[in-house]
């Protein structure tokens, strides 16, 4: 994407209501003030929060957030012209139960209270395949103590990707730490049983993984 249509996505990003753009030091110092209040001053309701993390375009929050109106939907990126296309589509098509929200996932803990958060889902995450990138590794010890510091309790994790590695690493941790796994999939279009949000909404690349039968596979797990 050439630097021009950043800039304008960066400038439209900011005339949407439905995207927030804290900076870096508001996060760590606990000035967003969406934080623990998301319900109340953002979506006007006491429905669920379910996060995206490393949505992308914002394509799954998207879809899920048609496919459950009952819930509230949260797609978190830091490269916001990236995410101005979900943004932009829920905007447009008047889609009121989700937001964007620009900052780094492991800065998680900074933007939601405590038990604040009823869902996350990790769709095709960087499976970080060398060595010395495990630190970023989206579902390394780390990042799951992070996200059980903003779940509920029983609050449901999903990671959902194309990489049989990240699956099998993911699978062997949580395993291993006596975490919850709920269902576990190598290839969630070949099987039946898995939920219908997994194989209901597929994002651009998803669709071209599909084209070349390459295996998308899918977690439903609960940090213990």
């Amino acid at each position: 994407m050439g630097s021009k249509n950043k800039l304008k996505r960066f400038k439209e990003n900011e005339t949407f209501s439905n995207v927030f753009q804290p900076t870096r030091e508001e996060v760590i110092s606990n000035q967003l003030p969406l934080k623990g209040k998301w319900r109340t001053d953002f979506f006007k309701n006491n429905n669920p929060i379910v996060l995206e993390l490393g949505c992308g375009k914002g394509e799954y929050s998207v879809g899920l957030a048609q496919r459950n109106p009952n819930k509230n939907f949260i797609g978190i990126d830091i490269k916001g012209a990236r995410f101005w296309r979900g943004a932009k589509t829920a905007v447009e098509n008047e889609i009121h139960n989700v937001a964007f929200l620009r900052t780094q996932i492991e800065l998680i803990e900074h933007c939601f209270d405590a038990d604040e958060v009823d869902e996350i889902w990790i769709t095709f995450p960087d499976p970080q395949i060398k060595y010395k990138r495990t630190k970023h590794r989206m579902t390394n010890t780390e990042f799951l103590n992070n996200y059980k510091k903003i779940l509920k309790p029983n609050g449901l994790m999903h990671l959902k990707t194309d990489s049989e590695f990240m699956h099998g690493y993911t699978l062997g941790l949580l395993h291993g730490l006596g975490h919850e796994v709920i269902y576990a999939n190598h290839n969630v279009y070949k099987n039946e049983g898995a939920p219908v949000d997994v194989t209901s909404i597929q994002t651009f690349y998803e669709s071209q993984y599909l084209e070349v039968n390459k295996p998308i596979t899918y977690i439903q797990f609960r940090i213990k």
